[in-house]
């Protein structure tokens, strides 16, 4: 179970999002998706503005999402990404913006952050072919 710490909540905020999460990665079980082995720092459930994911990526499969914007930032590793009809490399340091709609995939050996704006990005894949 993942270990959650919050600070005290303010009773009139009962159905507000606690004001901070702290989550720590080896906390959260992995598990496969459509970019690789995926763990959900931030989840949908977690009421925050928005999702973080940590991922493993080797082959992620082309897809996109109707209501959600990503930021990739590589952690480390190399390999590249197709964002519609360009191809770019990705190396340790990158950040990259993919808004909605965009058609992408990455592939290589990267390990990534992905922060996803707004939260629900889990029921916001779309694979193509």
């Amino acid at each position: 179970m993942p270990h959650i710490t919050q600070s005290h909540t303010n009773p009139k905020r009962m159905t507000q999002a606690p004001p901070f999460i702290r989550r720590d990665r080896a906390d959260v079980a992995p598990w496969m998706e459509t970019c690789g082995e995926i763990r959900t720092l931030i989840e949908e459930k977690d009421e925050a503005a928005g999702e973080i994911h940590h991922l493993q990526i080797t082959d992620a499969k082309l897809h996109y999402h109707e209501r959600t914007d990503e930021f990739y930032y590589v952690i480390k590793g190399e390999g590249q990404m197709q964002l519609d009809d360009a191809t770019i490399d990705l190396s340790e340091g990158t950040t990259v913006y993919v808004p909605r709609g965009t058609k992408h995939r990455a592939w290589g050996k990267l390990e990534v952050l992905v922060v996803c704006i707004p939260r629900g990005v889990l029921h916001d894949v779309h694979e193509i072919g």
